[in-house]
């Protein structure tokens, strides 16, 4: 798993469960080329009717999921060049 975070350090998307580092590493890169396209958006409510969204890879699996609307537009500008942290 990893998280997206905001140049002020809050996380703007949280990504899926991931069985190895390469794979997570991979939904990393995925994050980076699709969040700057729309089409790669869903918005979603939850059961408890609050807005979110998933971002889809161009496979349409879902990379991560965010608090909408604001969350949508911070993560396609922080997406494509957020720096990578690796805490394992």
């Amino acid at each position: 798993m990893f998280n997206l975070k905001a140049g002020n350090g809050e996380t703007i998307l949280t990504s899926e469960r991931y069985t190895t580092k390469a794979k997570a590493e991979n939904g990393i890169v995925s994050v980076q080329e699709n969040s700057p396209k729309d089409s790669q958006y869903e918005k979603r409510d939850a059961s408890n009717g609050q807005p979110y969204f998933v971002l889809k890879a161009a496979n349409h699996q879902i990379i991560g999921t965010s608090a909408r609307d604001n969350g949508i537009e911070s993560v396609k500008t922080n997406g494509p060049r957020a720096a990578v942290d690796d805490q394992t």
